[in-house]
Order: structure tokens, then sequence, then C-alpha cells
């Protein structure tokens, strides 16, 4: 059966330590994906750009009517979460649910639908979808999704990286990290009125900064922030003279970026860097997203994380976010994925695409 198919391979894919420190792993994950497909006949192209692996099977070259598209690096963990194990329905490890079960799901169906093709006398070239694979979701996916997919045309993409069955995402929020610093005057520990300290300066900014994010609402669609690092200090009998915090944005189609950058900027008396800008995710019409919608059974949500997905919205793409259930697990020390909502995914998106081709006379 097609599950036990995925959920072997995604084993297999969930053994490689494929982090952003581990680029060697990255590599070795993406040769084993491309032995996958050269074992079952597939043709395939590799991108590498700045390092990172990208690997896409098309009908086409540089084209595909559906794209399925998913990644295969990770976020770090313990050794441990490397090791995969199936309990109570559910596979656990890392990169289960966020986002190797994905990469697998990928790889079988287009595998049993060039089959399916080869037994009519038909090849790759008629199938109706195709998969893209890459290495740097986690880090912002530059080179890796936002690369292939200026290469690529598609008229519906399917980034199968959050949502769950019967949760299809149509909008993301998009991101903007800070960087802010604070600067203050040295002295010795004993003798505080002599210097200027930049911690009490940094956290007297980020509390300006922090009443632009007042609002809160129910579904929390509105924009918010975390202050997620911070360094400053060398030793705890010394005031300190510099100060910084990394902070991170979600916002909405709401908010004006610019002239709330403007803002912060006119308030605070330290400084303010944008390390990181991506825009909001939208889906855009299409039929397409009916026929997905229609299929699975599912409503259509906004989602508060940022996904690959960003990059169709920049490059006149219409997509959505949708996948398997994790139960919010992802990037957690008991990440999964609940074994039967592939199973539903799968189906669904068989009776997509199975329709998909029927209405465009495939």
């Amino acid at each position: 059966m097609p599950i036990n198919e995925i959920v072997a391979l995604t084993q297999a894919l969930i053994r490689f330590q494929s982090t952003a420190a581990r680029p060697d792993e990255i590599t070795r994950c993406a040769d084993f994906i491309c032995g996958y497909l050269d074992q079952h006949g597939i043709r395939f192209d590799r991108m590498e750009h700045n390092g990172v692996p990208s690997i896409a099977a098309l009908p086409e070259r540089g084209f595909a009517p559906v794209l399925l598209m998913a990644h295969f690096d990770v976020v770090a963990g313990p050794d441990h979460l490397f090791e995969p194990r199936i309990q109570n329905g559910r596979l656990y490890g890392r990169g289960s649910i966020d986002d190797k079960y994905a990469a697998a799901l990928s790889l079988v169906m287009f595998k049993n639908e060039l089959d399916r093709l080869k037994d009519q006398g038909r090849g790759q070239a008629d199938t109706h979808f195709g998969i893209l694979l890459t290495g740097d979701e986690e880090v912002g996916g530059v080179n890796g999704a936002q690369h292939a997919l200026s290469r690529i045309r598609t008229d519906f993409c399917i980034a199968l990286d959050g949502g769950s069955p019967k949760r299809i995402v149509v909008k993301e929020k998009g991101v903007m990290r800070l960087k802010l610093t604070a600067r203050g005057k040295t002295a010795h520990g004993a003798r505080p009125w002599l210097g200027i300290n930049a911690i009490e300066k940094l956290t007297a900014d980020y509390q300006k900064i922090k009443a632009f994010f007042q609002a809160e609402t129910r579904d929390h669609w509105h924009r918010t922030l975390n202050w997620g690092v911070v360094r400053a200090g060398e030793s705890v009998n010394q005031v300190p003279d510099v100060a910084e915090a990394w902070l991170d944005i979600r916002f909405t189609e709401a908010d004006d970026m610019d002239a709330l950058l403007k803002e912060i900027r006119d308030v605070i008396d330290g400084e303010i860097e944008v390390q990181e800008r991506w825009p909001l995710f939208t889906s855009g019409d299409s039929p397409h997203l009916d026929l997905l919608q229609q299929a699975a059974g599912a409503e259509r949500v906004f989602e508060h994380g940022a996904s690959d997905a960003r990059f169709l919205s920049s490059l006149g793409m219409v997509g959505v976010v949708w996948g398997a259930d994790g139960e919010m697990s992802q990037h957690s020390a008991d990440e999964h994925v609940v074994i039967e909502s592939i199973r539903q995914v799968h189906d669904a998106l068989a009776a997509f695409l199975t329709e998909a081709a029927r209405q465009r006379g495939q």
C-alpha cells in the first residue's frame, strides 16, 4: 500500500541530520533522493545554488500544471530525534512533520503515477504534476525554493508544509527581522554612575517598540513582536557599553511596514537594522483551489507562520499551503506526524490530481 511505502521512505529520510549546520548531511540527503529517482527511472533536474541543493521532477523541463513542493532540511535536534520510531499511530522523529513526510509523499506519488502511465505506453511527459524538493526552507529558502521557483512555471503549487487535512492555508503572515543595538559607556561595576548601561538603554528601547504591538484579537490576525535573542555584557562587574537584540515581527496585509519602521526609528535612542524581510503569502485565485477544497473536504484558513510559499506570491504564482497533521509538534522534542493523516492527504491529492487532469483533457 502507498502509505506503508511513504512511511518507510520518511523513516529513511529522517535518519539524515540535514540541518543548516550540517551541509554535508543536506547533500547526502539530496543524493539519496536522487538515487531514489534514478532507481525508478524518473528524469529530474538537480539545481545547486550557493551550495544548497534542490531537486525537481517535472513533466517537461521547467513546467508542471500542478507542482507539489516540500523541503528536506530540518531544524537542529539531539541525535536520538534522528532515529525514527512509530508509536500509537504516529511517526516520531526530527522532520517527521516538517517536512520529510511531504518529501516522501511527493516522491512516492510521482513514482506511482509514472508507473501507471508506463503501463499505458505513456511516459513522464504525460504526468499532470511535478515535484520540487528543496534544502534550505528552515533558514529562509533563498537558495532553495526562491531560486528553483524562478526557473519553474506552474498553474498551481501545493506547498506541503502546513495546514492539516481539513485546513488549507490561503494566507500566511509576512516576516520582518530586526537587529536593535543600544550603545552606552563602560565603567567598573562598583562605580556604575561613571558609565551608561547599554542593557538598560536596550530595554527602554524595546518597551518603546513593544508599544506598537498592543493589538490583541481572538484570532491573533494582527502584527506581533517576539524578542528572540539578546547579547550584552562581558563581565558582571563591568557596565556594558553595547547591547544587541534580535526581534521577530510577523505582519498582516493591514500593516504598512515602511511607515512602522520609520515610527520605530523616530522614538528609540538606539539603532535598528532590517536583517530579513519577507512578504505575506496569499494564495491567489484558481479553479484548482476549488478542486482541492472539494477533494479534501477542507476549509480555507489563515496561518501565523511562514513557509516557502511566500515566494509564490513574489513570483506571481498561485498556490496553497496544505499537508498532514503533526498536532503542532513541529520543531519540538516530540515532533511527529499522524500516519492516518498522511493517508488522508494522499487520497485527497490523488482525487484532486485525477480530476485536474481530466479537466485539462489528459
